[in-house]
C-alpha cells in the first residue's frame, strides 16, 4: 500500500494525522537515502573489484606477451612459429577486451556513482534542509503562539494589534516553510523512481555491452583457435614421431657414457485551548479539535499528558455554542460550549478572531457569520454555439494543420487565443468568426480548442463519472478496462457523448499522420486527459489520477471503432473488476523470463579427445605430401579512437571443427553500435581474419 498524498490544505492545519504521515514519507525518504549510500558503497567495491580484475588480466598478458620461447634447433617449423607466436596473440586479445573493460571502468562513477550521489545530495540533501527549516519555523511559530495566546486582554488595542500581526506573519512563515517542504518531500518521493533506477540501468547496459564485446571477441577467436590447434596438434604428432626416435636413440645411447634431459474529512478542525478548573486555580490545556457538523460530535485529542496516565481522544455532543464576551474573560478568542455529557460550560479558546468565528460558524454558534465575497469566473457552456466553435476548430485543423509537427503539443499566444475566443463567443454575434483568416494559425486554433474544452463549466466526460472511468483505467483485466469504458461513455449525456464523439474521430484522425505530426494515441492521451476529464475537487490525490486520465482518452483513441459503433449489448451483464489477487493480463516488460534464443555452439573438445577424430586434427598426410603450413593471423594495436568500418553484409559461413579454409568474417566491428551511448563512441578497424598460407 502506498502513502497517502500530503494535502496542500492539511500544512495550515498542522494537525497529528498530518504530522503522521509526514513521518511516514520522512522515513520512506531516510530508507531511500540509506539505500542509495549502500548501492554507493557496494557500487565502488565492485567497481574496484572490476578495476583490479581487469588491473590483473592485464598484468597476466604483459607476463604472456614477455616470454619468448626458445626452440631446440636452428630453424622453425611453420606450426613452431604459429605456437611461438600465440602468447602474443593471447597477450593483444586479452588487452584489447581489457581495454575496453577499463573504459567502462572509468566511466562507471559518472554513469553510476556521481548521479546517485548527486541525487543524494542535492535533492534528498535538500529536502532534509527543508525539514530543518520547517521545524524550525513551527518551533518558533507555536514558541509565540504560546506566549501571544497569554496575553492579556486588558493590554493597549495597539500592542495587541501589533502582537496580532507578529503571530500572523510567524504564520505565514510557518505555513510557506510547511508547503516547500511538502512539495519538496513528495517531489523526492515521486522523482526517485528514474533517479535512481536511470544510473543503475545506464550502468548495467555499459557492463552488458562489455560482456557482449567478450562474446563477440571470443567468436572472433575460434578460427585461430582452430588454425592453433591444428598447428599444436601437428606439433605434438611430431613430437611423438620424434620421442620414438629419440627413445631409441637413448637406448642406444645407455651403451655409452652419455645422457639427455620437460479517508473521511471531518467538518473543521485544528488547536483549541480548554478551560480547566483545578483545586489550586485554573490552567489551559491544548488539544486537537475535530467537529462533525453532522452529528454534532466533538472530539478533542489532548496534547500534554499527565505524567502516569495515558489520555485518549474524547468525544462529546454538543448541545449550543456561544461567543464568551471579552470583558467576562482575561483571555481573547473564548467561546463557550454545552455538550451532553458534561455539566455546565466548556470554555475553548481560538488560535485568532477569524478562526474563532470558523469554529462557531461550524458549530451553529450565535457569532454573526461572515461570508467574504466569491467572484467566480465565467464559465463556458456545452451549447450550440460551443459545438460549431469545436467544429469550426476541427474542419481547419485536419484541412491545413493535420500534418503539422507537435499539433495540440505546440502552445499558441495567449493573447491571439483570448482574441479569439472573445470574437467568437460576443453575445452580440456569436460565431462570426472567419478561421481561415490569416490572423488565425494553428497553433492558437488548437490552443483555444483546448482552453474551450478545459474552461467548461463541466468536463465533457462530467464529474459524475469521473471516479467510475478512472477506476476502469486503473483495472488490472485489459477486457475489464475496456468494455467498462465503453458502456460509461452510453452513460454520459446525450450532447457530451455527441461532443466527445466528434473529438475523439478528429484525434484518430490526428493519429493517424503521426509520422508526419509526431503525435501518438499515447501523446494525444497526455494532452487531452486533463481537457475532458477532470476531478471536481484539486486536490493532490486528484492529480495522482491525471495518468488515469490520460489512458481512458488513448483507449477512446485505440478502440474507437469498437466503442462508437454501438452502445454494448443489454443482454451482456455489466463488465465486474476481477478481484486484486488476480495476475494482471497486461504483462509487464520483462528480460529475465525472456525466450532464450539459439545460441551457437562452440568448440570445446579437448586435445586429448581430438586425437581420436580422423577427420580433424590428427589426419595423417599421405607420403610425399607437405601438411598446410597455418600461420598465426597478427592482430595489430588498435588506435585510441578507432574508425568504425561498415559492417559485413557477406553471409557467415558455419565453423565446422577441423576445417580451417573457411574463415568468417570478424564480429568485432557490429560492436560499434552498442558503444553509440555507453561510455565512448567506438569502432573496429578489424577486417577478416588472414587466409591460409602454403
Amino acid at each position: 500500500m502506498g502513502h497517502p498524498p500530503l494535502e496542500f490544505r492539511d500544512c495550515y492545519l498542522d494537525s497529528p494525522n498530518f504530522r503522521e504521515r509526514l513521518k511516514c514519507y520522512e522515513q520512506e525518504l531516510e530508507r531511500t537515502n540509506k539505500f542509495i549510500k549502500d548501492v554507493i558503497k557496494d557500487g565502488n567495491a565492485l567497481i574496484s573489484t572490476m578495476r583490479n580484475y581487469s588491473s590483473a588480466v592485464q598484468k597476466f598478458s604483459q607476463t604472456l606477451q614477455s616470454f619468448q620461447f626458445d626452440f631446440i634447433g636452428d630453424t622453425l617449423t611453420d606450426d613452431e612459429i604459429n605456437i611461438a607466436e600465440s602468447f602474443k596473440e593471447f597477450a593483444e586479445l586479452l588487452n584489447e577486451v581489457e581495454n575496453e573493460r577499463m573504459m567502462m571502468v572509468h566511466n562507471a562513477s559518472d554513469l553510476l556513482i556521481k548521479p546517485l550521489e548527486n541525487f543524494r545530495k542535492e535533492q534528498i540533501g535538500f529536502t532534509k534542509e527543508r525539514k530543518k527549516k520547517f521545524e524550525k519555523d513551527g518551533e518558533r511559530f507555536y514558541s509565540l503562539l504560546d506566549r501571544h495566546l497569554h496575553l492579556s486582554s486588558k493590554k493597549k488595542e495597539s500592542q495587541l494589534q501589533e502582537a496580532d500581526l507578529q503571530v500572523d506573519k510567524e504564520r505565514h512563515i510557518f505555513f510557506e516553510s510547511s508547503l516547500d517542504y511538502v512539495h519538496q518531500i513528495q517531489e523526492v518521493q515521486e522523482s526517485k523512481k528514474f533517479n535512481i533506477v536511470e544510473p543503475v540501468l545506464a550502468f548495467l547496459h555499459s557492463l552488458f555491452i562489455s560482456n557482449n564485446l567478450t562474446v563477440e571477441l571470443t567468436q572472433d577467436f575460434l578460427p585461430y583457435k582452430q588454425k592453433l590447434q591444428l598447428s599444436l596438434q601437428n606439433t605434438r604428432n611430431h613430437f611423438s614421431s620424434t620421442r620414438e626416435e629419440m627413445e631409441d636413440l637413448k637406448k642406444r645411447m645407455k651403451e655409452a657414457p652419455q645422457t639427455c634431459k620437460l479517508p473521511g474529512q471531518p467538518t473543521i478542525e485544528g488547536y483549541l485551548y480548554t478551560q480547566e478548573k483545578w483545586a489550586l486555580g485554573i490552567s489551559w490545556v491544548k488539544y486537537y479539535c475535530q467537529y462533525e457538523k453532522e452529528t454534532k460530535t466533538l472530539t478533542m485529542t489532548p496534547m500534554e499528558q499527565k505524567p502516569g496516565a495515558k489520555q485518549g481522544p474524547l468525544d462529546l455532543t454538543l448541545k449550543y455554542c456561544v461567543r464568551r464576551k471579552t470583558e467576562s474573560i482575561d483571555k481573547r478568542f473564548c467561546f463557550d460550549i454545552e455538550t451532553n455529557e458534561r455539566p455546565g460550560a466548556i470554555t475553548l479558546q481560538a488560535l485568532s478572531e477569524a478562526n474563532r468565528r470558523l469554529w462557531m460558524e461550524a458549530m451553529d454558534g450565535k457569532e454573526p457569520i461572515y461570508h467574504s465575497p466569491i467572484t467566480k469566473q465565467e464559465e463556458m457552456e456545452l451549447n450550440e454555439v460551443g459545438f460549431k466553435f469545436v467544429r469550426k476548430c476541427i474542419n481547419v485543423i485536419e484541412t491545413k494543420g493535420i500534418k503539422t509537427e507537435g499539433l495540440y503539443r505546440t502552445v499558441g499566444s495567449n493573447i491571439q487565443v483570448q482574441r479569439l475566443l472573445n470574437a467568437f463567443f460576443d453575445p452580440k454575434c456569436p460565431g462570426d468568426v472567419d478561421f481561415h483568416n490569416s490572423d488565425w494559425d494553428i497553433k492558437t486554433i488548437t490552443s483555444s480548442l483546448k482552453f474551450y474544452l478545459r474552461n467548461l463549466s463541466e468536463p465533457v466526460m462530467t464529474y459524475r463519472l469521473h471516479k467510475e472511468l478512472v477506476s476502469a483505467a486503473k483495472s488490472e483485466n485489459l477486457d475489464y478496462r475496456l468494455g467498462a469504458i465503453h458502456s460509461l461513455v452510453y452513460k454520459l449525456p446525450d450532447k457530451n457523448r455527441e461532443m466527445l464523439e466528434l473529438l475523439i474521430r478528429h484525434l484518430v484522425n490526428v493519429c493517424e499522420h503521426s509520422k508526419e505530426n509526431f503525435m501518438t494515441p499515447s501523446n494525444m492521451g497526455v494532452i487531452f486527459g486533463p481537457t475532458l476529464m477532470r476531478a471536481q475537487e484539486d486536490t493532490v490525490a486528484a492529480m495522482m489520477n491525471i495518468k488515469f486520465q490520460n489512458i481512458v482518452v488513448e483507449i477512446l483513441i485505440e478502440h474507437f471503432v469498437k466503442i462508437y459503433s454501438g452502445p454494448p449489448e443489454e443482454s451482456a451483464a455489466p463488465p465486474v473488476p476481477p478481484p486484486r489477487v488476480t495476475a494482471r493480463r497486461h504483462k509487464p516488460i520483462t528480460i529475465s523470463k525472456r525466450f532464450l534464443r539459439e545460441r551457437t555452439v562452440f568448440y570445446t573438445s579437448s586435445l586429448d579427445e581430438s586425437e581420436g577424430d580422423s577427420d580433424s586434427f590428427s589426419k595423417v598426410q599421405p607420403p610425399g605430401e607437405k601438411p598446410t603450413i597455418i600461420r598465426p593471423p597478427v592482430r595489430p594495436p588498435d588506435p585510441f579512437c578507432r574508425i568504425a568500418t561498415p559492417q559485413k553484409t557477406e553471409p557467415k559461413p558455419d565453423i565446422v571443427a577441423g576445417n580451417a579454409g573457411e574463415i568468417p568474417s570478424s564480429m568485432v566491428a557490429s560492436r560499434t553500435r552498442f558503444f553509440e551511448t555507453a561510455s565512448r563512441k567506438t569502432g573496429s578497424s578489424q577486417g577478416r581474419l588472414p587466409g591460409d598460407e602454403s
